[in-house]
């Protein structure tokens, strides 16, 4: 008895929590089953391993702030025939995020935009990337707060750690002069740093009337354009095919 409180000690001091838990189990099967000690270790790292890559991309899913979990095996496309499936399955590869490419989702609201962007962050998460997802209005909000309260450095770095950051619903709420520029900000500190999922209803020439300005319009979409999969979600809106679904029946 003394040993075994003296191991967990060690365990819990050496923060090995799952090995602590489980190496009683573990030790009679491998004495039961005559396993060599090499096996018997093996078995204890590995369960140590997988308890801490689970414990980090629950960490990584909390971080990502997901407004609701969707995966892409969800996905209708063939609701969407404009978008290319095959495209799709190739960047949830991730190969985008290594070259610090950008997606844009442009299309029809209803279309499936977030719940695609959430699919793709989702997939990154499990790489290991580490995400953020963001309305626009909702980013523009945190980033004014952050600047009156001399905090907007320290918000700007948090963002610059990500590797991908996803900002969804562009060309909804017309930005101020104020939020445009630090909107801007965001993605000229982003330009071949990190990757960026934008989600838009607008194309690129209503741009102008969201920033209010052509200039900072012009150059935010260089940027964000230059090594960019702009993608074209147009369609019937899911939420009205499933608001007249549900009066049909």
């Amino acid at each position: 008895m003394e040993k075994s409180l003296l191991l967990e000690a060690y365990l819990k001091r050496l923060k090995l929590p799952a090995i602590c838990r489980h190496y009683q189990e573990l030790a009679r099967q491998a004495a039961q089953g005559n396993l060599p000690y090499e096996a018997f270790l093996l078995a204890l790292v590995e369960l140590e391993a997988q308890q801490r890559e689970e414990n980090a991309h629950q960490k990584r899913l909390r971080l990502a702030k997901f407004p609701v979990i969707k995966s892409l095996d969800q996905f209708d496309f063939t609701a969407v025939p404009s978008l290319n499936k095959a495209r799709i399955l190739d960047l949830a590869q991730g190969e985008y995020l290594n070259k610090r490419e950008n997606l844009i989702l442009m299309g029809n609201s209803g279309t499936g935009k977030t719940h695609l962007a959430t699919a793709l962050g989702l997939i990154a998460c499990q790489q290991g990337k580490k995400v953020r997802f963001f309305t626009a209005a909702g980013l523009i909000t945190r980033l004014t707060e952050a600047q009156t309260s001399l905090r907007l450095s320290h918000l700007e770095r948090s963002l610059a750690q990500m590797d991908l950051l996803i900002i969804d619903e562009i060309g909804y709420v017309p930005f101020s002069e104020k939020g445009a520029q630090l909107f801007f900000q965001v993605v000229a500190q982003s330009y071949e740093r990190q990757s960026l999922i934008m989600t838009t209803n607008l194309d690129f020439s209503h741009w102008p009337q969201v920033f209010g300005s052509e200039q900072l319009t012009g150059a935010l979409l260089d940027r964000l354009t230059h090594h960019a999969h702009i993608l074209a979600m147009n369609g019937e809106s899911f939420r009205f095919k499933e608001s007249m679904g549900k009066k049909g029946g």
